[in-house]
């Protein structure tokens, strides 16, 4: 499947920007990777911001009207199954109807996870769909998974999330072979709570490259490629790297303002600044895709600007041309044996 021919429903209703937001991401994307979009949601909002956007593509740019808005706080399964004309609802009706390939949402975050798994399914052997994070490290780009979609794991969960991060890793970043490594507070086999140590046993036995445990020191260091963790875990890691460096360029800006000297010095090294920047904004991801589900399903943050959607669909389309949810099928099918061949008698 060509990259043309890969279509991106976007939630037009969702996050704390929208809708100018996600409408202004969807131009931005069709406008620059030539990609066929459909904008779900009430229409005589989405075509009003379209009448005040420039540069529209309009032969790129559909509009399915959906009357219904979730809103961010509101409980996620009872919402998903009482408003059917939700934007959520419908652009995962969309997938599951073939009229397009993935769906980017900055919405509930909730309402997305259960929208993705009532209507398209999950991924045979997989229990329960996982977030896979892009995080910045020395290597380049690593894949922390769980970050956020399930809080209370068993073994077999977070087994199964490496397999998930695994194919990811190799299939998106294009890593040919990821060291694996398992988040614990030590790198001893010993240290952990008793999932940690139970899930390490299970990866152990596998012909996955797993390094053991790593410390939440080693996340950017890249000494693993793919880190396994619950989703408590996981979203603590992806909230305290989002703060951390929105405040690293803040306290950078203040201290070079305070002396001559290191104003000059920031001048002379403003473009590696600017390099370092873009890789610990989040807006350069886009998003984070629900692993697991028999679909493509960007999650991004509530706050996403115009830029994250872009890359979010880019990400989409990425996901979709690459196979994903094929490569994660088979994978997790042969591994299978291999986690019963591994338990005790």
């Amino acid at each position: 499947m060509s990259r043309n021919d890969i279509r991106i429903a976007v939630d037009a209703m969702g996050g704390d920007l929208a809708p100018e937001a996600p409408i202004h991401g969807a131009v931005w994307a069709a406008r620059e990777y030539g990609c066929p979009v459909i904008l779900v949601g009430r229409e005589e909002i989405i075509r009003k911001v379209l009448s005040e956007t420039e540069d529209v593509p309009a032969t790129l740019i559909e509009i399915c009207d959906a009357p219904d808005i979730i809103e961010m706080d509101e409980p996620a399964a009872a919402a998903f199954k009482k408003k059917k004309g939700s934007s959520i609802r419908v652009a995962f009706n969309l997938v599951k109807q073939g009229e397009v390939h993935g769906v980017v949402s900055a919405g509930n975050s909730g309402a997305i996870m259960t929208g993705a798994a009532l209507v398209l399914g999950r991924t045979l052997g997989v229990d329960r769909p996982a977030i896979a994070g892009v995080f910045p490290s020395l290597s380049g780009p690593i894949v922390v998974i769980d970050v956020g979609a399930n809080v209370n794991c068993k073994p077999r969960n977070l087994f199964q999330f490496a397999i998930m991060g695994d194919i990811y890793a190799k299939s998106i970043l294009h890593i040919e072979d990821p060291a694996v490594g398992l988040l614990s507070i030590g790198e001893e086999s010993s240290k952990g709570n008793e999932l940690v140590k139970h899930v390490h046993e299970l990866l152990r036995n596998t012909h996955l490259n797993f390094i053991g445990n790593v410390e939440g020191r080693d996340i950017f260091s890249g000494k693993a490629q793919v880190i396994i963790c619950d989703g408590f875990v996981g979203n603590v890691c992806l909230k305290l790297t989002e703060g951390l460096g929105q405040v690293f360029k803040i306290m950078l800006v203040e201290e070079a303002k305070k002396e001559w000297m290191s104003r000059l010095g920031f001048f002379f090294a403003r473009g590696a600044f600017k390099r370092m920047g873009r890789k610990m904004d989040y807006t350069e991801y886009g998003g984070a895709p629900l692993l697991g589900v028999n679909g493509a399903g960007i999650i991004c943050h509530g706050s996403s600007p115009a830029k994250a959607i872009k890359n979010a669909v880019k990400m989409a389309r990425e996901v979709v041309r690459n196979k994903v949810n094929e490569h994660l099928a088979k994978g997790l099918a042969r591994f299978s044996q291999e986690e019963i061949s591994s338990q005790p008698e």
